[in-house]
């Protein structure tokens, strides 16, 4: 195999545009793998580990872009960096001469649009802040999609869009629905009593496609609304209602320097809103001034509120008066119960259900198993999904590592190499500086799985696919094949690979949950019906 590299100092490209070229490189005759990424630290442990890191690709610095190709001959290689080359200075099209006028800065579209009231960013951190910047002082809410922005930038901003009565969601707030419009990931779900406030987007996923599986929609699901929204004109949801706000703060909202001013100022709105019934709450555990000041804020309103703060200690919550939830799951269930006239189960009766058929799953997949085979392993693409996973393995396992665990003793050494029973969210910034999101690119988690799949001490993965407007439009078509792959490497090495999934998502979602849960089946998957049932079984096959 000849493995060749091209270095590109200080040239940046979109992360869809890296995730094209090095598709396209892959399916070029005689290339065996291809990776287009800024060169990290991170990104050059995920070249070593694949055999694609050169010493040219290692002097790098993480301003530089490279290419990596290993193919059959040295003339495959060499043509594919030809490609990438040719890929990568292509430019868009210019438009017709009868094309519509196309805005190129946000005071254009403003100008062009003035019925606009929110903008969406999604560009490099290191442009985020004054596109943010620009939208807020045009008068427009703001989805702050980018990442990558300091915590400072971000306190400005949101202090002065709450001065001004402007949402500012961000940044790295991959999830929003306003007015029943979804942004970002967002789902298509009901509409409904139902309020969630989350400083998490795929938690908001996560309670939002759940309570519309139980046929209870949502009123608003806000990281922050401090109205003068207006109306935003679109499709209702497939179910036959929609969600009316749906707006995530950031995942750092409830840090000590931001101090939850888009969580207070959505906390605030929902209490006011005469369509709201019951209030969710979503987070992990946020600072303790700051959760503190949240709880203040509960008790000023007399509607059911259900807060789920992620690993965090339940007491202070039933102590404000509100309904505390150790997991997503329960979360959803709690808020379902407070609905007038919700007629479903109990969420004890689910989950004592529940646990009663994984754990008989659990002891027919364990019988498969070698008596080396011992260890879990969480590939996640949601980082409040990890989180969860974490909460639940607590009493099933006691210790797991993790890149996102809350306690320093059980971080991770090297995020590229996993130890013991461990969790990686490979949404992480670490991981998407000069790469794709993996809900939108799957390469690194396949990668991953390939990794964990040859470790012969390895029993179970476990993996979660977050379907919605902005995911990749087939997800589990591209992870059942590689789940299959590495199934059946493992039979072949005489082992069981025990493959647990579960899918975040609706029917009416463009991806199709039912389409997706058998996409995942056919790989030899066992998919779950929520994130939390699927690291129970996982948890039981090994615990």
């Amino acid at each position: 195999m000849s493995t060749k590299c091209l270095v590109k100092p200080s040239e940046y490209h979109d992360s869809v545009t890296l995730m094209e070229t090095a598709r396209e490189l892959t399916q070029l005759p005689g290339v065996g793998d291809a990776a287009v990424v800024m060169a990290t630290e991170a990104n050059k442990s995920i070249l070593r580990e694949a055999g694609l890191l050169l010493p040219e690709i290692e002097a790098a610095t993480a301003n530089d872009l490279v290419v990596a190709v290993q193919a059959e001959t040295d003339a495959a290689a060499n043509h594919a960096l030809q490609v990438a080359e040719k890929h990568l200075a292509r430019r868009p099209e210019a438009a017709g001469a009868r094309a519509a006028f196309q805005p190129r800065t946000i005071r254009g579209a403003v100008r062009s649009n003035p019925e606009a009231n929110l903008a969406v960013i999604s560009v490099a951190g290191q442009y985020a802040v004054a596109e943010a910047w620009e939208a807020l002082r045009n008068g427009l809410h703001v989805l702050l999609f980018s990442d990558n922005v300091s915590i400072e930038d971000e306190v400005a901003l949101k202090k002065y869009a709450a001065e001004h009565g402007l949402l500012m969601m961000g940044a790295g707030c991959g999830t929003a629905i306003i007015n029943g419009v979804a942004l970002g990931f967002a789902n298509v779900v009901p509409r409904g009593p139902v309020g969630i406030v989350a400083a998490a987007g795929t938690g908001l996923q996560e309670v939002s496609t759940l309570l519309a599986k139980m046929g209870v929609g949502i009123s608003q699901g806000i990281g922050t609304v401090r109205t003068r929204i207006g109306r935003i004109d679109g499709s209702g949801a497939k179910l036959g209602v929609g969600v009316s706000q749906g707006i995530g703060t950031g995942g750092r909202d409830l840090k000590e320097p931001v101090g939850g001013i888009m969580m207070l100022a959505g906390l605030e709105a929902l209490q006011a809103d005469p369509q709201t019934q019951v209030l969710l709450l979503v987070s992990k555990p946020p600072a303790p001034a700051i959760a503190g000041r949240v709880l203040e804020q509960v008790r000023e309103s007399d509607k059911p509120t259900v807060v789920c703060f992620l690993g965090g200690d339940p007491a202070p919550v039933a102590a404000a008066g509100a309904i505390p939830a150790r997991t997503l799951q329960e979360a959803a269930y709690l808020a379902a119960a407070e609905v007038q006239g919700y007629p479903g189960p109990s969420v004890d009766e689910v989950i004592a259900r529940e646990t009663v058929d994984l754990k008989a799953q659990a002891a027919e997949l364990k019988k498969h198993l070698k008596p080396g085979q011992k260890y879990l392993r969480g590939l996640f693409s949601g980082g409040t999904l990890a989180a969860e996973a974490l909460v639940v393995w607590e009493g099933i396992l006691g210790d797991v590592r993790s890149n996102v665990a809350l306690e320093p003793r059980l971080q991770l050494k090297d995020t590229t190499r996993s130890e013991g029973h461990c969790a990686v969210d490979l949404g992480e910034d670490e991981f998407t500086v000069g790469r794709p999101h993996p809900m939108i690119n799957h390469d690194l988690r396949i990668r991953r799985l390939v990794q964990e799949a040859a470790d012969p001490e390895v029993a179970v993965i476990l993996l979660d696919v977050v379907l919605g407007y902005g995911a990749h439009p087939d997800p589990a078509g591209e992870l059942g094949l590689a789940i299959r792959q590495a199934r059946e490497r493992a039979a072949g090495e005489g082992r069981e690979l025990v493959v647990v999934a579960s899918v975040t998502g609706t029917e009416g979602d463009p991806q199709g949950l039912g389409r997706q849960v058998r996409a995942l089946e056919e790989g030899g998957a066992v998919v779950c019906g929520c994130n939390a049932a699927a690291a129970r079984l996982a948890g039981f096959v090994v615990g």
